[in-house]
């Protein structure tokens, strides 16, 4: 069973355990809500279990492998692009996933692309919800004057 289907029985079962083992320890993960990467084992596993959460019906619909140039830096290594559907919050998604694998096999780049672009803005929201409640990331400054009693 290569990485790839491993990682897609992983998400589809939502086996948090089972997707720690296929990233390495610096894997970075591009969104398509968010400019920076996630970047570490830690943070994109906590990523994850709010995905797994957030995403309703997901589900995978096909791939292509191949090589592909990283992000990180710049090498071709080899990939693979998964294409899958699902619902946030009542918006149909359609979406990839690519993935970019280490030499020992494990996922070390991940790129996140979906649309519509009304899609995206659900799923930003939804995952930003996810990343405060769950200790992630801190909850937005509130500007001055904008405090509710």
């Amino acid at each position: 069973m290569t990485t790839a289907d491993r990682f897609r029985a992983a998400v589809e079962s939502r086996d948090l355990t089972a997707l720690e083992d296929l990233f390495t320890d610096d894997i970075r993960l591009y969104s398509p809500v968010k400019f920076t990467p996630f970047e570490g084992r830690p943070m994109v596993l906590g990523l994850f279990g709010v995905l797994l959460r957030t995403f309703e019906d997901f589900r995978y619909v096909g791939g292509f492998a191949g090589t592909a140039e990283t992000s990180a830096d710049g090498t071709t290594s080899p990939s693979e692009v998964l294409l899958f559907r699902a619902t946030v919050n009542g918006k149909q998604i359609h979406g990839i996933d690519l993935l970019h694998f280490h030499s020992d096999g494990r996922i070390k780049e991940f790129t996140v692309m979906v649309r519509p672009q009304s899609a995206v803005h659900a799923l930003g929201e939804a995952v930003l919800a996810g990343l405060i409640d769950d200790g992630l990331v801190p909850a937005p400054a509130v500007p001055a004057g904008r405090q509710s009693a």
